[in-house]
Formats: C-alpha cells, sequence, structure tokens
C-alpha cells in the first residue's frame, strides 16, 4: 500500500506538492475550504445579476524563467493554455506608447536596440539604469547585504534619477514582488531582473493564461494522476496533534487521517491551528492587490496589455476583443478603504489619459476585487525567518509562498514551495524541484 498524505490547502503551493507527489506514486487527499482550486490565482463567476460569467479574481502572470510553474502546468496538461508575449509597452499620459522587446544581441545585451528607442526615459535616465543593470549582474553573488537594505535603498546607492526609479525600476518591481520599493528587500529585486531580464534573452517573455485561471487546476486536469484525490468544501478546523507527531485532519464531517501531513495553508490560517509552531509570526505582514475589471460598449485598444506610468493603475489587460479590460493596482495599500464607486471612478479618470477610446465608450459594468491577503510582505531580514519545509513534527510538512522557497510571493515561489515540500516528504532533494535557468 502507498503512503498516504493529507494535504491542507488547495492554492498553488499544495496543488503543485499534490501533484509531484501523486506522480510518483503516493496516495494523496487535498483538503480545500472552497468549491474551487488556486487559492489567491482562481477565477470564479461573477453574481447572476452581473451575467454569471467566469472571472479571474486578477490578472496573473508568469515569466519564462518561472520553470517550476511551467513543468507545474505540463503536469497537469495544460502548459499549450499558457500564451508568451515577447513585446512590452509602456504608455505615458495622454497615450505615447514604447515598446521594449527583445532584438538581434545575444543576453545580457538584448534590449539594447528598443531600449536605445525608449521615449519615456530621458538618456540621463537610461545611462543611470544601464549602470545599475550591469551592477546587478556584478553584486548578485557578491553583496552579503541585500536582504537587509530596501531595493530603494540600493537604487539611490546606485544614483539612479527620480525618473528612473519611479517609471522604470518601480513599474517593473511593485508588480512583480506586490510590495514599494521602500518596503522590499533588495534581494528579492536582484533576483527578478537577473533571471527575468538579463540570465537569457527570452526569459521576460511574459505568460498569460489564454483561460479562466480556474480552468488551470479543472477536475479533468487532476484526472491524469489517479492517486490525487480532491475534497472541495472540507476546511481543516484542528490539526490533532501528540508530541512530536501529528494524529489527523479535523474537518466537518469528522477526522481524515494518513501517514504524512502537509500544511499549504497561508501563515495566519496556520498559526491559529499551530500557533506554537517555533515561527516568528508577527514578523509576516500582507500586502494588497486589487484587480478592476470593467467591460464597455465598444473597443477601446487593440493593445493585448499595457503597462501605465505616472498613475495609480499599473497594468491593463486586453481579455475580451479591447471591449473587456482588467486592471491591476499592486501593493494597494490605498486603495483598501476606498468604495467600489470611488475605485471605479479613479480607474475610469485615469484610464482614459493612456487609451482616449474610453472618453467615448460607454461602461455597461465593472466589478473590483480587492485582495487584502494577497502575499506576504517581502521586507527587509525577513528571508532567514521564513520557515522550511520540515517542522519540529516528524510527518508533518510546509508549504506555501510564504515559506523560504527561494523566490518571493509569486505564482512560481508558491510551486517551489510545494516541490520542496514534497522532496522533504520523499526524503528525495532534487526529485521535483527544477533549478532556476541561472
Amino acid at each position: 500500500m502507498s503512503e498516504r498524505v493529507a494535504i491542507a490547502g488547495g492554492g498553488l503551493a499544495g496543488l503543485a506538492a499534490a501533484a509531484a507527489l501523486g506522480d510518483a506514486g503516493y496516495s494523496v487527499d487535498l483538503y480545500e475550504s472552497r468549491p474551487f482550486l488556486g487559492g489567491r490565482a482562481t477565477s470564479y463567476p461573477l453574481p447572476a445579476a452581473e451575467s454569471g460569467e467566469i472571472i479571474d479574481n486578477c490578472q496573473h502572470i508568469l515569466l519564462r524563467c518561472c520553470v517550476n510553474l511551467l513543468d507545474f502546468y505540463h503536469r497537469l496538461g495544460v502548459s499549450e493554455a499558457i500564451h508568451f508575449h515577447k513585446r512590452f509597452f509602456f504608455i505615458e499620459p495622454g497615450g505615447r506608447t514604447s515598446t521594449m522587446e527583445a532584438g538581434m544581441f545575444p543576453a545580457p545585451l538584448h534590449f539594447t536596440g528598443s531600449f536605445y528607442h525608449l521615449r519615456f526615459l530621458s538618456l540621463a535616465d537610461k545611462i543611470a539604469v544601464g549602470k545599475a543593470l550591469l551592477a546587478i549582474r556584478s553584486e548578485r553573488l557578491t553583496r552579503t547585504d541585500l536582504d537587509r537594505i530596501t531595493m530603494l535603498d540600493w537604487l539611490r546607492e546606485k544614483h539612479q534619477t527620480p525618473q528612473a526609479i519611479e517609471r522604470f525600476w518601480r513599474q517593473i518591481l511593485v508588480s512583480a514582488i506586490n510590495e514599494e520599493l521602500d518596503r522590499m528587500a533588495a534581494q528579492h529585486g536582484f533576483q527578478v531582473f537577473w533571471l527575468g531580464f538579463l540570465a537569457a534573452s527570452n526569459t521576460y517573455e511574459m505568460g498569460i493564461p489564454a483561460i479562466p485561471l480556474g480552468s488551470l487546476y479543472a477536475a479533468d486536469c487532476w484526472a491524469r494522476l489517479p492517486n490525487v484525490r480532491i475534497h472541495f468544501r472540507s476546511p481543516v478546523e484542528q490539526i490533532l496533534h501528540y508530541e512530536n507527531r501529528i494524529d489527523g485532519f479535523r474537518l466537518p464531517t469528522g477526522i481524515a487521517q494518513a501517514d504524512t501531513y502537509l500544511s499549504a495553508l497561508p501563515f495566519e490560517r496556520l498559526q491559529s491551528l499551530l500557533p506554537n509552531l517555533p515561527i516568528e509570526w508577527n514578523l509576516f505582514t500582507h500586502s494588497p492587490i486589487t484587480g478592476i475589471h470593467l467591460w464597455f460598449d465598444r473597443k477601446v485598444t487593440d493593445l493585448p496589455h499595457g503597462t501605465l506610468l505616472d498613475r495609480t493603475l499599473q497594468w491593463f489587460f486586453n481579455k475580451g476583443e479591447g471591449r473587456y479590460l482588467m486592471l491591476v493596482v499592486s501593493a494597494s495599500r490605498g486603495m483598501l478603504e476606498m468604495g467600489r464607486n470611488e475605485v471605479i471612478d479613479l480607474a475610469l479618470k485615469e484610464l482614459v489619459e493612456f487609451l482616449p477610446a474610453v472618453r467615448d465608450a460607454k461602461l455597461l459594468k465593472a466589478h473590483v476585487v480587492k485582495e487584502a491577503r494577497a502575499t506576504y510582505s517581502a521586507l527587509p531580514g525577513l528571508e532567514d525567518k521564513r520557515p522550511t519545509a520540515r517542522t519540529s513534527f516528524r510527518n508533518f510538512f510546509l508549504a506555501g509562498d510564504w515559506t523560504r522557497s527561494g523566490w518571493p510571493a509569486t505564482m512560481e515561489g508558491a510551486v517551489r514551495s510545494g516541490y520542496l515540500a514534497a522532496e522533504a516528504i520523499a526524503s528525495k532533494p532534487g526529485r521535483f524541484l527544477l533549478p532556476d535557468i541561472a
């Protein structure tokens, strides 16, 4: 009989662990409190009064350097649903658009041509950015203080111009890490630019799911892994334990027992279940993301996506022939106290500055999603406090984007944590986790 593993939590970390262990022959039961999978990277139907169509809670993207996330999609047979884009569109108020894409030169010089033609940066900005990118390449393995300083500290140390910081570094990094530059550990900024922009000429390419996020983990995907059983509407209400061993998960329907147990729950949920785990819970805080869905009566853009400069809005994604746009604001603390109509009014006021066609379009409907607990806040000094997969309980393991995955709180980080937990359970390091590209 194969070893039985019980997993609490059906976000990407729990799903990745389940897929890896199920592939390896383990008997896996995954318990998810909601009627759908994906955690904070999921989709759900709008209320019937708003048409009932399926929407993503927020736009989630990946880069080609997210090798473990791509491996997870391959395990579920949904790789073809990820469409990659080779161009980034930077749009200034007024509508002027600059395009960044790889050219003929090899990495790390592959952006040389398009970078030269970026109109939203001055020559002084570009020289400053170029010097800082070279510094990332040379300092990434030699600096020992990158988890103790903020990314803004490092950028100022490198004499970045105010416009370069605001329009280039902030625009990319706040969206990637979901934290402001003055709160983000510099090592995370280094990682994004090294793996995503410098290490290879194609790793920057942006993958966007062509289907709803929830469809990436649908029931027919799991039919490929018959050893994995998904239990919906099954919240873990208590983790039963005695001395150094876990004895079961208490569910509303009874007690689930297994040989090995894995928590892939958010840190605040796990703390309520096992507060005595040796984790410095008070160090972990949240950073929010706000998604704004707008449906118009006509096409307002032909672009597939764009990053919006100098305003509250940061990105838009074309979700339906230019008529349905999803807007994203990362680290959106200032929006948490705003009412729904205030958020929509702000979005429309700013969006018309970038897409003039919005002015003549009629807004048919709108939907706002505030993820107050979207990710943990990637503060300096936190990396060594993130727990590893192993715990003080011999048959209990941890996963989650807040654990020590080697990445910040991204979809790649969540999958990495699930694979690391699966390796710890199997006692075979290197069995599931793919190494970074460089």
